[in-house]
């Protein structure tokens, strides 16, 4: 791609429907395994909460690691400018070059196609320029040992903004809290943690394409698949639960995925501690694993987003294979949703929508993916300090 340079490092950490059940908003803690012992605290940080809000200045320098950090102003704002941005692109000649004397370090542990290229694309059209620094390089900083944190240190001696994918959970909030930088860091996603710029794009989709009948309708949404190590519908739950007093209506979350695959407990913990007396929220388990349970989980939604099981965070084939292709959102499932429900997948996608689904009207993941530039220009914007031309 013309303006980016390459460079590679390395990292080595490469039932029946009547389970349906309504998670009340004073859910107790249980003793679940793995991933679900984590809290949202040791994922997101002490420090990082409610600071980008409707001042512009909240965001200048910031790094982004967490949905957690945005207030319902501060995403007021953020989805303005991604309007902005999305009328320079479209309207004003492709971009601006208001960043031509930045660069951003794109830097990514794991494997990346959208996330890389719609944060290089944003960039670009901005004016500015990126140097991209490989995971799967064979000529690396880590693989002599070096920590990531200084790796991050020198990079920003060069660059004016880091774009940092790593696979494991909880590293990237790490480095912003503890690793002495001095220029934003934004997170690309961490492991099965979180994915903030992916859960903001979806939601600026959803904001863009959902019209509701009443002002009091419920937003229904309900996230299907591997909703487990999915760290995309992790960070969209907690930005839905904390978007209310943006969106202005109740709001019913349901997970639909295997009994091996739910929702962890943590992420179901947040949404119900932050929902209080003032904030109508539900949230619905559905783990049957049939499509009749699909079909149900439909009833009534605005917004059916499918995940594709993460086949590289199954320590063993047998489990993987026990859950792939549990689900598949095909032409007969469509004829059973609503007519105004939207599908949405964050892709890459195996065979959980068949393209027979991308000709429906419904199906919007493409330009869910359009959106994705759009929203992180805006993100670059704010936090580099230039959000107007």
């Amino acid at each position: 791609m013309a303006g980016v340079l390459q460079c590679n490092s390395n990292d080595p950490q490469q039932q029946s429907d009547k389970d349906m059940k309504t998670l009340k908003n004073n859910t107790s803690p249980s003793s679940p395994t793995s991933i679900q012992t984590t809290t949202s605290a040791m994922l997101t940080g002490t420090s990082l909460k409610d600071t980008l809000t409707s001042d512009p200045q909240t965001w200048y320098n910031s790094s982004l690691v967490s949905v957690t950090q945005i207030t319902s102003s501060g995403l007021k704002l953020l989805f303005d400018t991604s309007v902005q941005m999305r009328s320079l692109v479209k309207q004003n000649g492709g971009g601006d070059d208001r960043f031509r004397n930045k660069i951003l370090a794109s830097v990514f542990y794991e494997a990346s196609t959208r996330t890389s290229c719609s944060f290089q694309c944003a960039m670009m059209r901005l004016g500015g320029k990126v140097i991209h620094v490989d995971g799967n390089g064979n000529t690396s900083a880590s693989k002599k040992g070096e920590s990531l944190s200084d790796t991050i240190q020198c990079l920003q001696c060069y660059t004016d903004v880091t774009v940092l994918r790593h696979g494991t959970t909880g590293t990237i909030t790490d480095i912003v809290e503890n690793g002495r930088l001095s220029k934003p860091v934004l997170n690309a996603g961490d492991g099965i943690g979180e994915h903030p710029t992916q859960a903001l794009l979806d939601l600026f989709t959803i904001v863009d394409e959902i019209s509701f009948t009443a002002n009091d309708e419920p937003l229904v949404i309900t996230l299907l698949g591997d909703l487990k190590h999915g760290r995309t519908v992790h960070s969209l739950a907690k930005l839905l639960v904390r978007a209310q007093s943006y969106l202005k209506r109740p709001l019913v979350l349901r997970y639909c995925s295997p009994p091996s695959l739910v929702m962890p407990q943590h992420v179901q913990e947040y949404v119900a501690n932050f929902s209080s007396s003032t904030t109508d929220v539900k949230q619905e388990e559905y783990t049957s694993g049939t499509e009749e349970s699909v079909k149900k989980a439909m009833t009534k939604a605005h917004v059916l987003y499918v995940t594709r099981v993460q086949k590289e965070r199954f320590d063993k084939e047998q489990d993987y294979a026990a859950v792939k292709g549990t689900y598949k959102i095909n032409a007969e499932i469509m004829s059973h949703a609503p007519s105004k429900m939207i599908v949405m997948h964050p892709l890459p996608r195996v065979d959980e929508i068949h393209t027979e689904v991308d000709s429906d009207p419904r199906a919007v993941y493409f330009k869910q993916m359009e959106n994705g530039m759009y929203v992180r220009m805006a993100i670059l914007a704010l936090v580099l300090g230039n959000s107007s031309s």
